[in-house]
């Protein structure tokens, strides 16, 4: 985001391939699919808008709803960007 208004980037990984054969979410494949595109995701996300990591303000995360597995890896993985670039961390529950 840019001055709160402005979407740079929005990059999404479908899961559906992995869990269609099940007839649903399992929420063990799910954490592992989290971890497996969590790192080359935001990559391209930073890619795409253009912005180095260093570059922004602070880290922004959703606390759920959703699997808590898969909750868990995006919840770890942005406290440790935060706590790498030594930006604030910033949580939100969706409603």
């Amino acid at each position: 985001m840019r001055d709160g208004r402005e979407i740079l980037s929005s990059v999404i990984a479908s899961q559906i391939k992995t869990h269609e054969r099940f007839g649903g979410v399992v929420p063990e494949l799910a954490s592992r699919e989290h971890l497996d595109k969590i790192v080359p995701i935001v990559a391209e996300a930073f890619a795409q808008a253009g912005v180095q990591p260093r570059d922004v303000d602070g880290i922004a995360v959703t606390v759920g709803p959703g699997l808590v597995g898969s909750l868990l890896v995006g919840v770890s993985y942005a406290k440790a960007m935060a706590f790498a670039l030594g930006k604030p961390l910033g949580r939100r529950e969706s409603h």
